[in-house]
């Protein structure tokens, strides 16, 4: 018989480059079909397409791996179970900061669209941190408490996400590009948020870690931490045409967090972005030095080098334009042990819109604890609610290229 779905993947057959559809029947009933998507992907691991069109709910992780040139259409809904006492010990974990995820895509050529939702049912996660605060350095998730990211592209190579949208991630982030290489990301719609009193709580909205020549842009972020955020050893980046809201910024790291470990971000292009409403708007943070040869909270060595904010809109933002050489460090530790991490070649051009006034009249605040080199501003016009708009250097090698009065900060 002829039906209604037979066209629909007729017309997917037609639209796509492979001959080979296959398509995942959900089981309905609040029934687990993590088991039967796995299946599907393994069976048609190569040169196909596979369609998820309905609701699906998932309470097994998916793993995903060896795709070779498969697109992935999803028009429907993949939601996670609410379930933290499953979720904890059996989404997969990646590592840095204890990082754990849902869905782990891995392979070469892939190509994930449709105008479809990953659902990360968060706000269990949300109201269970904030009673308990169960969190390691840097808001990152514990071994006991993990909350897992709702799509990490892993291990992957030319790979295009679009047209999606992501609901509620449990944790930062709700994308994850985990070493990978030449991943794409358009027309993307996030939105972290609860339903309760209880804050969406470290839900980046991409984070990328080991990773080169990632572009994420033409998308708009609601959530509660930072827009993106580049992790360790994030090189060719660009990020472009974003519209982010409540979040804690563009940020580069953090950074230096362990000791003994080199991180790198280097050649980042950032332009045309919106921020409102948010704690931070084009950010560097790197954590401090320190004396313990095993410290997870600063240590670190590496640099950040050739990055450029371009374009860039603030509304309503605590700190518009920051470097923190000292991120969740003390300061006493910082002034002892500064980081060990270097920062040069940095560039901000047309920087402009208006600060909370949280931070008073500072609207730019540059902070190394080491000297920083090559830091150039220049059409930075942001003003303050508070009264005439102050810029904070420290440590700033390039005074002179800044484009504004430097005042030193407050002790």
């Amino acid at each position: 018989m002829f039906t209604i779905l037979t066209a629909l993947l007729l017309l997917v057959a037609i639209a796509s480059a492979y001959e080979k559809v296959c398509r995942v029947t959900p089981l309905g009933g609040g029934q687990d079909d993590g088991p039967n998507i796995n299946s599907v992907f393994a069976e048609c691991a190569s040169e196909a397409t596979i369609v998820l069109d309905g609701y699906y709910s998932v309470n097994t992780l998916l793993l995903t791996e060896g795709l070779s040139h498969v697109d992935i259409l999803l028009s429907g809904t993949v939601q996670y179970t609410p379930d933290i006492a499953y979720w904890s010990p059996n989404s997969l974990y990646l590592t840095f900061q204890n990082a754990t995820t849902f869905w782990f895509l891995s392979g070469d050529d892939i190509h994930l669209y449709g105008g479809g939702t990953i659902d990360g049912n968060g706000q269990v996660w949300y109201d269970t941190f904030n009673i308990t605060g169960d969190s390691a350095t840097a808001g990152a998730s514990t071994r006991s408490f993990a909350r897992p990211i709702p799509l990490t592209v892993g291990n992957a190579s030319n790979v295009v996400v679009e047209n999606i949208t992501q609901w509620q991630s449990p944790n930062w982030a709700s994308s994850f590009v985990y070493q990978s290489t030449n991943i794409t990301y358009r027309n993307i719609y996030i939105d972290s948020f609860s339903y309760s009193s209880a804050p969406a709580k470290n839900t980046d909205g991409w984070d990328i870690y080991r990773s080169s020549q990632v572009t994420i842009t033409d998308s708009t972020i609601n959530n509660g931490d930072d827009c993106v955020s580049l992790k360790p050893n994030a090189t060719e980046i660009i990020v472009t045409n974003l519209w982010c809201n409540g979040s804690h910024g563009i940020s580069i790291g953090s950074l230096g967090q362990y000791a003994g470990e080199t991180d790198i971000v280097a050649n980042v292009f950032v332009k045309n972005i919106t921020m409102r409403y948010a704690e931070n708007g084009a950010r560097i943070k790197v954590f401090g030095g320190s004396p313990d040869a095993n410290s997870t909270a600063g240590g670190g060595t590496g640099y950040v080098r050739n990055v450029t904010f371009e374009d860039f809109y603030v509304y309503v933002v605590d700190d518009p334009v920051v470097i923190d050489q000292c991120y969740e460090t003390d300061a006493s530790v910082c002034a002892e042990y500064p980081s060990q991490l270097s920062i040069s070649d940095i560039h901000y051009s047309n920087v402009t819109g208006t600060s909370s006034g949280d931070e008073g009249t500072v609207v730019v605040d540059l902070e190394c604890s080491q000297e920083c080199e090559d830091i150039t501003a220049s059409g930075i016009d942001i003003t303050s609610p508070k009264g005439p708009a102050t810029y904070v250097c420290q440590n700033i090698a390039s005074e002179n290229e800044l484009g504004f009065n430097c005042t030193a900060p407050a002790s």
